[in-house]
């Protein structure tokens, strides 16, 4: 293998965040991106789990996004996004947990019966609304990766009622917010692939 190989799916945030910290350390992957309605056998064989990102490298799979980025940062870490506190990593467990059941109970309500999207809706902000506190301008005052690996969950959580979410009482979390998807590094990282097929040159990311 010359370079591990990064199964990826642009808009997926867990995927978002993995190709955040690739390219903050600057650590080449060969990039293929998937879809999702059509998964290569490639892919199915390489990952466990059936979900992206699922990075291959000489050393093994991994196939978890928070771990993807901590390999990538344990590489190179140019910017020192592992120099943050350790309530850095509370936020991020929040997110992944709470934050992220609440939030695709409100954005996929009829992929689960039962459940109330405005109470799952009040869930995720009542999170929000302490993050808000929590940032000024980052949530550590400067970039670290509690902010990259939550900020795509942000994001996704916004754009589901994006007038409801910018009429809230959150001006530094939505700051936040538009900052990154206003920035170089978050356009770089959406950049549209052609989906990967078997005997299609190698494309390098970042």
């Amino acid at each position: 293998m010359t370079q591990p190989i990064l199964y990826s799916f642009r808009r997926c945030p867990y995927a978002i965040r993995a190709r955040l910290a690739i390219a903050s350390a600057g650590s080449p992957v060969e990039l293929r991106e998937v879809v999702l309605r059509q998964k290569p056998e490639a892919f199915l064989q390489a990952s466990p789990s059936g979900t992206v990102p699922c990075l291959v490298t000489a050393g093994g799979v991994i196939d978890e996004s928070l771990d993807v980025m901590l390999w990538a940062l344990g590489q190179k870490d140019p910017e020192g996004w592992l120099s943050m506190p350790d309530e850095g990593f509370d936020w991020i467990a929040r997110n992944d947990g709470s934050f992220k059941s609440a939030l695709d109970r409100t954005k996929y309500a009829g992929r689960y019966p039962g459940s109330d999207p405005e109470e799952q809706r009040g869930l995720a902000s009542a999170i929000l609304a302490e993050l808000d506190q929590r940032i000024d301008g980052w949530i550590f005052g400067r970039p670290t990766l509690a902010d990259y690996a939550i900020l795509p969950f942000v994001r996704q959580f916004a754009f589901v009622d994006k007038t409801w979410f910018d009429a809230q009482p959150w001006p530094d979390l939505q700051l936040w917010l538009e900052n990154f998807l206003a920035s170089d590094r978050f356009a770089d990282v959406m950049v549209k692939y052609e989906p990967w097929q078997v005997g299609d040159p190698p494309v390098r990311f970042p």
